[in-house]
Order: C-alpha cells, then sequence, then structure tokens
C-alpha cells in the first residue's frame, strides 16, 4: 500500500484496488495513517550526514506546491539540491519545504546542507534568480555560479520578435552548442556586431552580453563537462516529483508534502547511486 502511495496513486484509489485484490475493505485514514511510517526514513535520509563526501559541483532549483494551512490553500516551495561527486556519480543531496523563494530562504537551504558537512564546492549551478544568486555569493566564497543556458536561452529571446528573427535565434543557440569559451566568445562578438545597432534586437544583445561569462563557467572551471551547462537533470526530477504530486493537488499540511517528496526523492536517489555508469566522465 505504501508501494502504490509513493507511485502516484491516491489513498483513496489504494483502499479501492486493496478491497478489489483482497476482498477486505480498508479505509482512507487507515492508508493514510500507514504512509506516515515514512517519516523517519524521509527524517532520517534528509538531515544525513555527508560527511566524507565530496560534491564539486551541485545543482539547485525550486518547484511550487500547494497546500493547505489554516483553512487557507497557499503556495510554499520546495527547495532541492543534486550533487555530482567527484567519481561522476549523481545524487540528490537534500530538500526543504519553505516559504517562497528569497535571499534568506535560499541562505537557510544552504546553510541546512552546510550544517550536513557539504564542501568542497567548485560550481552551483541554477536560474538567474535574484535571491538566489545573492544565497550563492553570501553561502559560497571561491565557487563559481554556472547560469543554466537553457534559462538564459529564453530570457535572451524574451525581448525580441516572434516573427523574421529566425536568423538570429539560430545564430544565438549555435553559441551555446560549442563548448569552447573562447570560440563561443568570438561567435557572441560577431552577433553584437550585426545586431547591436538594431532597435529589435537591442535588449537581446545587451542581455547576452551580459551573461555571457556566467553561461560558460563551466568551459573553464577546470575540465569542461557539457552536461553542467544547464539543470536540465533537476527540471527532470522536478516533472517526476510533479507527475506524482498531482495526484494529491493540494497537500493537507506540510509534513504530508515532505513525506511524499522526500518518499519519492529517496527511490529517485537510489536508483541514481545503484547505476553502474557515471553521469560525468571525472
Amino acid at each position: 500500500m505504501v508501494e502504490m502511495y509513493v507511485s502516484g496513486v491516491s489513498t483513496r484509489k489504494v483502499s479501492e484496488i486493496v478491497e478489489e485484490l483482497c476482498g477486505k475493505s480498508v479505509s482512507k485514514s487507515f492508508v493514510s495513517s500507514l504512509t506516515k511510517e515514512l517519516d523517519q526514513v524521509v527524517h532520517e535520509w534528509q538531515y544525513c550526514s555527508l560527511q566524507g563526501k565530496k560534491y564539486p559541483y551541485i545543482m539547485v532549483d525550486v518547484m511550487y506546491i500547494k497546500v493547505r494551512e489554516n483553512h487557507r490553500v497557499i503556495s510554499k516551495s520546495c527547495h532541492i539540491a543534486v550533487g555530482i561527486s567527484e567519481e561522476g556519480t549523481r545524487e540528490i543531496i537534500g530538500f526543504l519545504i519553505q516559504d517562497g523563494e528569497s535571499d534568506r530562504t535560499w541562505s537557510h537551504f544552504f546553510e541546512y546542507l552546510k550544517q550536513r558537512n557539504l564542501k568542497n564546492v567548485k560550481m552551483v549551478i541554477s536560474d538567474a534568480h535574484k535571491g538566489l544568486i545573492a544565497a550563492i555569493k553570501k553561502n559560497f566564497t571561491d565557487v563559481s555560479w554556472q547560469r543554466c543556458q537553457v534559462h538564459f536561452l529564453r530570457n535572451i529571446f524574451s525581448s525580441i520578435p516572434k516573427k523574421n528573427s529566425t536568423s538570429f535565434r539560430e545564430q544565438v543557440k549555435a553559441i551555446f552548442r560549442l563548448t569552447n569559451i573562447e570560440d563561443a566568445r568570438k561567435a557572441k562578438d560577431l552577433i553584437l556586431d550585426a545586431y547591436g545597432d538594431n532597435i529589435k534586437y537591442l535588449k537581446a544583445c545587451d542581455a547576452l552580453d551580459e551573461g555571457f561569462d556566467d553561461a560558460f563557467q563551466y568551459a573553464v572551471n577546470g575540465i569542461s563537462h557539457p552536461r553542467l551547462r544547464s539543470t536540465n537533470l533537476l527540471e527532470r526530477l522536478n516533472e517526476e516529483v510533479r507527475r506524482r504530486e498531482k495526484v494529491i493537488r493540494i497537500f493537507p499540511n506540510v509534513d504530508s508534502a515532505t513525506r511524499l517528496i522526500g518518499a519519492i526523492l529517496i527511490d529517485k536517489h537510489e536508483k541514481w547511486i545503484s547505476s553502474p555508469r557515471a553521469y560525468l566522465k571525472m
């Protein structure tokens, strides 16, 4: 019954399935009480020590969920961190449900990771949320920030015309297919020379020029790893969580959200670390 719940089956449907398969009536409240046995498992994993492990690269992102609180349905933020180990394995190293996405909540999340002995971080990969960037600068010294190239492209293209801009779009996309920063810089300068004086592309060119170096930190931070240029790995993980969270729609409280999301993340984490193939060739 617990496995069905974690796989994304609602407590009501779990009771219906058990009754159909086993011929015994099981109430929805009984299934809910049974799933609470996951709380201890999730809590121990969520706060386990990272001592002795090194994660030179970490990816962070946030997803929003709906939670019922004091008879109101409110939005809560779920901060998630994925670490890439020295051996090149990917691991989920932490998550917290908080109130929104700000400098304060991100700083609290990073403090939570450091209190569990997260050390030797060389680069943080994320989108360009202002509160997140400020928290990275505050909590990680001598650490590079890699701006997610997928989010960066969306930001660049958001200010250009939808019509008759195919050539500009293709030229900009071509920059981010390059893994050598000097080649990418030359391609970027050619675009600025060609479009920089065109009022239709002025904002896009300014954004490209201003954010270019942050979007290519993966190419100058030791060995170039193209998989580190975006948060796609974490985006796919969020989609997996979202697929199962949609069954619930509105969590009755924060504890139930922590229980389900934590169980899903543990399941994914164990699949990742048991894979014979490394995520990155270090």
